[in-house]
């Protein structure tokens, strides 16, 4: 039987997706944040796998998905591309990152 592998392997997979399909988002993000945010995803994992198994791949699943979503709606309504974060401009101004 698989122990907690199973995520360790699962959640690097999940992240360089994000990475790959967000990147264009997070170039001005500070380095603070993106840590902040996969500590959360990952810790957040790995202790809900303490109490209730594989189940914990759940968690980074929809918590990525919710996020895809929000992501989506919130670009296309302020007219930015959801993909690649154009106009660039509008996108930080929006964000207030300069």
């Amino acid at each position: 039987m698989m122990g907690v592998e199973l995520e360790l392997f699962v959640l690097p997979a999940l992240m360089t997706l994000g990475f790959c399909v967000f990147t264009a988002f997070e170039v001005k993000t500070s380095w603070w944040r993106k840590l902040l945010k996969w500590s959360i995803l990952i810790g957040g994992t790995l202790l809900l796998y303490r109490t209730v198994g594989h189940m914990a791949l759940v968690f980074p699943i929809l918590v990525m998905g919710v996020g895809a979503i929000v992501h989506v709606t919130w670009c296309r309504k302020h007219k930015i591309h959801p993909v690649h974060a154009t106009p660039r401009r509008k996108y930080y101004e929006l964000r207030g990152v300069e």
